[in-house]
């Protein structure tokens, strides 16, 4: 089997380069024509996957992005398509099962809590359905949608739930505030053809593979920084569009950071604290011992909610 054919398998994620390509790459990038700018003076076009276990990986990186420089960048979330259906076999990828394993080791690697045992249990036939209810609750709110995206992550990396199944997304849609009705009528309706302008302008971009975040001013000037990668790279990429966007000061302290973000996994309490890893690891366990945190436990790892 050749290189290019194992490359190119969407469910295999390359740990170098800390990317889930897709079956249809292209480096090619387009003209910034179809990007639209706020006030902020970077925007951050971010292509991502609900079952894109290298995505799972930036999300320590990504929050602390939010927090550090937030005021200064947009960040816009656009769904890839990583898995259109099981009707190719490559990679050495053919059926769900396959994937399993390599879970397992991607979750070693980024040191990020995943359950592989979901593509033996209670496999997705697509991400699909999920990435259409992304823009179904973007339709109500970019900020419950973003929560709900979390939400559906948790559930499909941490607690084996296929969330092309409506009834984990209709509950992640009521955990984090959507109105089911409307919620529902977007989903069946008009998310659609949202989820398919977002492919098409990935592929307008170039999008090879997830994650990929665009990096882009308003004249037009552009930094890519592809698959998951230190916080630096990120922080460098807004510095070299604007070197006078200023880094917020935040507080570290675990309750602050608890009711910004209300679950954390140790390797996203130690981004964002500035704690040591295990040092990091031990808070969080004191915290759930005493009754202040919750922790869900897998065979790759933890997190740990708020109890409110």
């Amino acid at each position: 089997m050749s290189k290019e054919t194992v490359n190119t398998n969407p469910l295999l994620c390359d740990i170098e380069t800390g990317m889930c390509e897709t079956t249809e790459g292209n480096t090619d990038t387009a003209s910034q024509g179809n990007i639209k700018f706020t006030k902020k003076s970077v925007k951050a076009i971010y292509y991502t996957d609900p079952i894109c276990s290298s995505c799972w990986g930036i999300e320590p990186q990504l929050r602390k992005l939010k927090l550090e420089y937030g005021n200064a960048v947009d960040i816009e979330y656009r769904m890839g398509g990583l898995l259109p259906d099981w009707s190719y076999n490559s990679g050495g990828i053919g059926k769900p099962s396959d994937v399993a394993g390599h879970w397992d080791e991607v979750s070693v690697h980024y040191d990020m809590p995943i359950d592989g045992d979901l593509w033996l249990e209670d496999p997705l036939d697509s991400s699909y359905p999920p990435s259409i209810a992304f823009k179904a609750a973007q339709m109500q709110s970019n900020e419950k949608a973003i929560d709900f995206l979390r939400e559906i992550r948790e559930m499909v990396f941490l607690k084996k739930m296929n969330i092309a199944k409506w009834e984990h997304m209709e509950k992640a849609a009521k955990k984090v505030g959507l109105d089911i009705a409307q919620f529902k009528t977007d989903y069946e309706g008009d998310a659609k053809a949202l989820f398919e302008e977002d492919l098409k302008l990935g592929r307008e971009l170039g999008v090879r593979g997830f994650p990929t975040m665009f990096f882009v001013d308003d004249a037009g000037n552009k930094d890519i920084v592809y698959g998951t990668r230190p916080y630096a790279f990120y922080e460098m990429a807004i510095l070299k569009l604007n070197p006078n966007a200023e880094k917020s000061e935040y507080s570290k302290d675990w309750e602050t950071l608890f009711n910004k973000y209300p679950s954390l996994t140790a390797k996203e309490f130690s981004e964002l604290s500035g704690t040591p890893r295990k040092e990091s690891e031990n808070v969080l366990n004191e915290l759930s011992k005493k009754g202040t945190l919750e922790k869900l436990t897998t065979k790759n790892g933890s997190i740990w909610t708020f109890k409110n």
